[in-house]
């Protein structure tokens, strides 16, 4: 009996512990916050996803699915209830996409948008707002997966025809001719290399001379440059040559002023006087050359001029 007591005690212990954790687990998992119901239908498989799934915008938990099932207003379409809480952003430019976590196989609602500004999408009684659900990764790699190994197939084919037989034989052959043409290139190089080294050394050795000779006449030009220099510098100096020759220059036209002032005025009178002089002299020499008796008796009177008293034209003197 009293091992039955002890049994019957350990029985309800283990009932209670475990009617106790299932309530704190219960009470751990439960909803706190608002949810606003929403719907996504689409043509799409949703392979991997099951009902509590969890729904994410940009990798924040933000709901769950609630089910999963068919959409009676399309036939064919997909028709999946998410609760989503009230606080997530959900607006008219919210799309979904199918996601998958890690290689479980296990798939999750993945919530975005274009990031342009849209109305929020506000959930009405019976009439839940629907997200469109665009194809993933995996959707679209199977859409083109045909397309994809049709090209495979393709470049398989032309890889086998490329690498037959007899392309082989012909690899082989372009092979030889290529180390041939290496071979050849290699001599053909080596005796570049001695033709070069021949003459190119003498004209190195020219050219070296010249840079000399043009150094040379560098460092001539160089000095008469220099001393040019000095030399205009010396020139230019206060008290040189330049300054004095612009002193004597200075003058010289001071001097040349004077006389224009007052030596060639003179020069000019005296020259008058002399004119007058020789003038006189040439007529009295005219006067004494037509009557020599002047020197002895004069001149005698004029003889009157026209309009004179006494004037006779010439015709009528006697």
């Amino acid at each position: 009996m009293e091992n039955k007591a002890h049994a019957i005690a350990a029985g309800i212990f283990v009932v209670v512990v475990t009617v106790l954790l299932v309530a704190l687990a219960a009470w751990l998992t439960r909803d706190t916050g608002e949810r606003d119901p929403y719907e996504i239908s689409t043509r799409e498989t949703v392979t991997g996803l099951q009902p509590q799934a969890a729904v994410r915008y940009r990798g924040v938990d933000v709901g769950k699915v609630e089910s999963i099932g068919f959409d009676p207003q399309v036939q064919g379409n997909v028709l999946m209830h998410l609760e989503i809480d009230r606080e997530a952003p959900i607006t008219a430019e919210t799309f979904a996409m199918l996601s998958f976590q890690g290689v479980t196989g296990l798939a999750f609602i993945q919530l975005d948008d274009s990031g342009k500004a849209a109305p929020r999408l506000v959930p009405q009684a019976g009439h839940p707002p629907r997200i469109p659900l665009k194809p993933g990764l995996l959707s679209k790699l199977s859409s083109k997966g045909e397309i994809i190994v049709d090209r495979v197939e393709q470049l398989t084919l032309r890889m086998n025809q490329l690498l037959g037989d007899e392309n082989q034989k012909k690899f082989s052959s372009a092979l030889g001719n290529l180390d041939s043409a290496a071979a050849d290139a290699s001599r053909l190089a080596q005796r570049l290399d001695a033709t070069v080294a021949k003459r190119v050394d003498p004209a190195l050795d020219e050219a070296s001379q010249t840079l000399k000779s043009v150094r040379k006449s560098a460092d001539a030009v160089e000095k008469t440059a220099s001393d040019f220099s000095v030399t205009a510098r010396r020139l230019n100096e206060k008290d040189g040559p330049m300054d004095r020759l612009a002193q004597g220059t200075e003058a010289l036209s001071h001097a040349a002023d004077s006389f224009n002032a007052a030596t060639l005025p003179r020069i000019n009178r005296v020259t008058e006087d002399t004119s007058r002089a020789v003038r006189q002299l040439g007529r009295t020499v005219n006067t004494i050359g037509d009557n020599p008796q002047a020197l002895i008796f004069g001149s005698g009177a004029v003889a009157p001029g026209p309009g004179e008293p006494g004037f006779a034209p010439p015709g009528e003197r006697k």
